[in-house]
């Protein structure tokens, strides 16, 4: 009989630490530039914006007991700071100046897309898919350029992720994407054309 409360005991245990564990996640990464950038200007001045184009400041669910509980959310007025940190850092190291003057060439950073999916079936979080896109539109006098850059990551765990764990994945993601952004050669290509 005892054996029996017991176990009874324990699975209540569980399940109510697995539903806990799964609570809403309000994540705050810090992405960074990861590379070396190849400095192609000579100074000039580039107006730089990072905006952001996501629908919604949830990224997903962690799956669990009860997914529909357990979101993810990144607050773009967390994050949009830290990301136009980040590209005007980038924008020196290619050689310009980041500058608020009218008239000065543009770069604007879209944030697009941030998805974290873990799989519906289940109570225990096993792994995740994260991913970040970013778009930049590039406008120097009458020429135009825009593109699309993406970065993903499949991560497996023994247990259910930490809010710590999450936000270095998602830090992760975001500085891959972000990094992929200002290794395009045609951005400094078409900035460094206006003199």
């Amino acid at each position: 009989m005892l054996q029996r409360l017991l176990f009874g005991l324990i699975t209540v245990t569980s399940l109510t630490l697995v539903g806990c564990a799964n609570s809403p996640q309000q994540l705050s990464p810090q992405p960074k530039i990861t590379t070396q950038l190849a400095p192609v200007g000579h100074g000039q001045p580039v107006s730089v914006r990072v905006v952001d184009g996501r629908p919604s400041p949830t990224l997903g669910s962690r799956g669990g007991l009860y997914p529909e509980t357990a979101l993810i959310s990144v607050n773009g007025q967390d994050v949009l700071p830290k990301l136009q940190a980040q590209a005007e850092a980038a924008v020196r190291l290619l050689g310009f100046t980041p500058t608020t003057s009218p008239g000065a060439p543009q770069l604007t950073v879209t944030l697009a897309e941030l998805k974290y999916q873990s799989p519906k079936e289940g109570l225990y979080v096993t792994e995740a898919s994260i991913g970040a896109t970013f778009k930049s539109d590039v406008s120097a006098g009458t020429r135009r350029y825009s593109g699309r850059y993406a970065a993903s990551l499949n991560q497996r765990f023994g247990m259910s992720p930490n809010q710590e764990t999450n936000t270095k994945l998602v830090s992760d993601v975001l500085s891959d994407a972000l990094t992929r952004l200002f290794k395009d050669p045609s951005i400094g290509q078409l900035l460094s054309s206006q003199q």
